[in-house]
């Protein structure tokens, strides 16, 4: 009851109004931002609106290390649960993150497709993914074909993909080279205004949202409408 009381009061709820239901299975998502403004904390209320489906992710971290996304995932499940007056938190969480793995990378060294292998063999041992997120990936280090085997992946498996890269671009043509476009469903883009962080949409599969009303709360680093 309180897993279906979270889930109602997750930010990614105003993410999915606005895109009209946001990112569906089988699909991949990009999220670019300047570093430091935010982008961990929307790929973890990702990852956290999958475990309150009582579903697995698999977090793929390419720049932090293991420890900082443990503490994100506590963070936002805090916050979530402030909406919601829930005390016992720490309950809560120890419950919900055994469907949460969480991978250590350095880029580097280990390359998507390798990523995808490690994925499947977890498949393959009964841990079934249902959405991964891919944080602090160097789009300039990968090929269209690196991205390829992960969206041919996201099908195969019917699962979401949510990638974060470092931009401090503000047109879509500059965020993303127009080789590996194609392969986002959506592209959202955290952008620092005079008093708020907006949250634009430039790709939504065919079209764009020229004003998505959503920011990130300041404080909490939640999705919000603002």
């Amino acid at each position: 009851m309180i897993k279906d009381e979270l889930f109602e009061r997750s930010p990614i709820r105003c993410f999915d109004k606005a895109t009209g239901g946001g990112l569906k299975a089988g699909e991949m998502g990009l999220l670019t931002a300047k570093k430091g403004l935010g982008k961990t904390s929307v790929l973890v209320q990702f990852g956290v609106d999958t475990l309150l489906q009582d579903k697995q992710i698999v977090h793929v971290s390419f720049d932090q290390q293991s420890s900082n996304v443990i503490s994100w995932y506590q963070d936002i499940f805090t916050e979530i649960a402030k909406k919601k007056n829930i005390n016992n938190i720490t309950e809560q969480v120890s419950e919900l993150v055994h469907k949460r793995i969480i991978l250590n990378f350095n880029q580097d060294t280990v390359s998507l497709p390798q990523v995808i292998n490690t994925v499947k063999a977890l498949a393959q041992g009964g841990i079934s993914t249902s959405c991964m997120v891919v944080d602090g990936i160097d789009l300039a280090k990968i090929s269209a074909d690196d991205l390829k085997v992960m969206a041919d992946y996201a099908k195969e498996a019917g699962i979401t993909i949510w990638f974060s890269a470092t931009s401090d671009a503000e047109k879509l043509s500059d965020m993303v080279d127009s080789s590996l476009l194609a392969f986002f469903d959506i592209v959202a883009s955290l952008q620092p205004k005079t008093d708020v962080i907006e949250i634009v949409i430039p790709k939504l599969r065919d079209s764009a949202i020229k004003v998505s009303g959503l920011k990130l709360d300041s404080k909490t680093l939640l999705i919000a409408e603002k």
